[in-house]
């Protein structure tokens, strides 16, 4: 039965000084949108599933009809370069729920990221844009100097101060500190409402430039596209409601009569 979070490995393997790079559910899905493509476009291998009471009390149904716990997933890469570094890369179906489960849950992934001999950790997320969105910003924060200086020369900016990050994300990086490890995170803005793919391709930009890796970025594309259209006909619906809103106050004021 039970009682904790814990890993089920799927293989044993020896990583040659890996980075751990994760993103989950949150504004804009930006994180697990950015995760799941590479791993797509890498076809990594699985490493590990995460389990947790703290993750919510219900199944995934999938297209056969099976059914499975929530869960975190953890892939791996090995880089093909000579003395390249090797990546770990993590996901999952949903953020753990409680200021306790994110603890919880975080202090797991980096005690099993540390046991792989993870010492740097970046993760990826979404940040609330104030108004309507060009071009999504990327912006970057991180523990250690140097890290966060290749981030900026990657082409993320310096985030404001006094943003909190919430969730995974941000967590992973505070505990990061008592381990020892380097860590940083990219945020990329976006309206926060419906998932970003387009936020998520700025950020997977970032990326690609600290890595020093080439990625096909084409297929967001179609999902930027597909997004588009159904954020104009969310605006359509929404001027409508307005503008009925609008009529039926003009008809309710010219209903009433004043007696004096």
């Amino acid at each position: 039965m039970m009682v904790d979070t814990f890993i089920q490995e799927k293989v044993r393997v020896r990583l040659r000084n890996p980075i751990l790079i994760g993103g989950f559910p949150g504004l804009g899905h930006v994180g697990k949108i950015s995760i799941s493509y590479l791993v797509k476009q890498w076809k990594a291998q699985k490493l590990a599933d995460l389990y947790s009471p703290y993750f919510p009390h219900h199944v995934i149904v999938s297209s056969s009809g099976r059914v499975r716990l929530p869960r975190a997933e953890f892939y791996f890469l090995r880089n093909p370069k000579n003395g390249g570094r090797d990546l770990i890369l993590l996901t999952g179906d949903s953020q753990a729920q409680g200021f306790e489960g994110q603890y919880n849950v975080v202090n797991k992934i980096l005690e099993f990221a540390e046991q792989n001999g993870v010492q740097t950790v970046i993760t990826v997320g979404g940040y609330l844009a104030k108004s309507g969105l060009k071009e999504p910003k990327v912006v970057s924060v991180s523990l250690d100097r140097t890290l966060l200086n290749r981030m900026i020369e990657a082409g993320a900016e310096l985030s404001p101060a006094g943003n909190p990050i919430v969730g995974i994300a941000g967590v992973i990086l505070g505990l990061a500190k008592f381990r020892k490890m380097e860590a940083a995170c990219l945020l990329g803005e976006t309206i926060g409402h419906m998932p970003d793919p387009r936020t998520a391709k700025a950020v997977l930009k970032v990326l690609q430039s600290f890595l020093g890796v080439e990625l096909d970025l084409s297929y967001l594309d179609g999902e930027i596209e597909k997004s588009r259209r159904v954020f104009e006909r969310m605006e359509d619906i929404q001027r409508e409601m307005d503008a009925l809103t609008k009529e039926r106050a003009e008809i309710e004021g010219r209903k009433i009569t004043y007696i004096s």
